[in-house]
């Protein structure tokens, strides 16, 4: 068997080394344990170690080497003289630095055996790796924390809404350091979380944005497995539930009163009404439609586009006289309706609307358009000519007071009786010099207190 440099492993904290020996096999037949590869080429040291002593990383030993104190080792390569130092009579390699596996995993170092006086190689030289174990000193990381989340509401129960993922410093190949665990530390019991996958689901049914918009979740991840003795990390994640159509529209009142006086002309505004809806944009949009009632053709609705409220117009004029109240059936109705929501309907509400109309104080109107009378000529003054008549055809039916405008008679042949309406001569007419005569009268009503109201005139 030639001669061979053996690596003598020890890890940080322990001072224990195995030789490489030959074992005896049946019948005395001596067997050699062969080289395997870089197992015997790698020596390994805890990470942080903080001992008062540089820690033994294991030891060099040369298959010349007969204990006579002629071999010299000599370490070279990545960290050699600073971080790794070697006892060239011994062979034993300490670390003398407090290693961190996260800025360095492993080390490359080279070993030989000279002679001692004449520093020739003995043997060719060894390459070897000194490889830093970990332990747990990394806390899991959120690196892009905090985070934000939708998810509509009244989601099904297990509803994902995000994947959060922490990473962990800390070696992966090795042990537990750096298996995570998620747990949910604050948004329970509506929201859970995957322990393997850090995967945010929904947990309670049925959460309403109109109850409750916003969540603010707090997940943890924890080395170790979860294990006790494990470091954890936190992240925040802030939940917004957005809106589905989930609710109807509403009229606050079920009765509406309104009122329309009857001197009001078509097209003009009779009243307004608004149907609620707690949704949000198009799933909070209503519209509006007359569906039954006595007052349709009297009566159109349109929505105004900008406060989304119903207006009552007037179609035709009303009359106080003929009818003094309408009614109306108003519905108010989701344009855009949810499919998967149809069985919590209907989206709709109706409300009834009631119109009174109110008496406009109207002129008096005279019975006939036009009157004609005769009178002989030279009759004398005082003469009864006819009589006119207007009525007031407002529900107080105030009284009526007659006159002549005087432009319509400058000369004053006639005059009225103010309360009855009957017109005499104030003197003898010529039919000669004017045979036909065109005055006009007005009827004033007179309201309690005897002021002049509303006049028309016939003439």
């Amino acid at each position: 068997m030639g001669d061979s440099m053996q690596c003598l492993c020890a890890y940080a904290g322990h001072t224990s080394m195995h030789r490489h020996r030959p074992r005896v096999g049946k019948e005395g037949q001596v067997l050699h344990r062969s080289k395997r590869g870089w197992v015997w080429n790698q020596f390994f040291v805890i990470e942080e170690y903080t001992g008062p002593d540089p820690v033994l990383v294991g030891r060099l030993h040369s298959d010349v080497d007969s204990g006579n104190g002629n071999i010299k080792y000599i370490l070279s390569g990545e960290g050699a003289g600073t971080i790794f130092v070697i006892d060239d009579k011994t062979g034993n390699i300490h670390a003398t630095k407090t290693l961190d596996r996260e800025e360095q995993a492993q080390y490359t170092l080279t070993a030989q055996a000279v002679d001692r006086d004449t520093n020739k190689p003995l043997e060719p030289p060894s390459e070897f790796i000194v490889k830093v174990q970990d332990i747990n000193d990394n806390p899991p990381e959120f690196l892009h924390g905090p985070y934000y989340a939708r998810v509509p509401e009244m989601s099904n129960v297990g509803t994902s809404v995000m994947q959060v993922t922490a990473t962990d410093a800390d070696d992966p190949t090795y042990g537990n350091s750096a298996r995570l665990v998620y747990s949910i530390l604050q948004g329970q019991p509506y929201f859970s979380v995957e322990p393997q996958t850090g995967i945010i689901r929904t947990a309670l049914p049925n959460m309403d944005r109109e109850a409750r918009q916003e969540y603010d979740v707090v997940i943890q991840a924890k080395d170790m497995g979860g294990h006790m003795g494990g470091l954890s990390g936190t992240t925040e994640v802030k939940i917004t539930l957005t809106d589905v159509n989930d609710n109807p529209p509403k009229f606050p009142q079920s009765v509406y009163s309104m009122s329309v006086s009857e001197d009001k002309v078509e097209g003009e505004e009779v009243g307004r009404l608004k149907a609620k809806d707690p949704d949000m944009g198009d799933n909070g949009l209503v519209n509006y439609r007359l569906t039954d009632g006595d007052g349709l053709g009297m009566f159109v609705l349109s929505t105004d586009s900008e406060t989304r409220e119903a207006i009552i117009k007037l179609k035709k004029r009303v009359d106080f006289e003929t009818k003094r109240s309408y009614t109306l059936k108003v519905e108010g109705y989701n344009v855009h309706v949810d499919p998967q929501y149809l069985a919590w309907g209907p989206y709709k509400d109706e409300a009834t609307i009631k119109i009174s109309v109110e008496d406009a104080d109207e002129p008096p109107v005279f019975v006939a358009p036009s009157y004609t009378f005769e009178v002989e000529e030279n009759a004398p003054a005082g003469t009864q000519v006819g009589r006119v008549h207007a009525k007031d055809t407002d529900i107080d039916n105030n009284p009526v007071r007659y006159m002549i405008p005087r432009y319509t008679d400058v000369e004053q042949f006639f005059s009225v009786n103010s309360e009855d309406g009957m017109i005499t001569t104030t003197r003898p007419l010529d039919r000669e010099t004017q045979a036909w005569h065109n005055i006009s009268v007005s009827a004033t009503e007179i309201g309690e207190a005897l002021n002049c109201k509303r006049s028309s005139t016939w003439g």
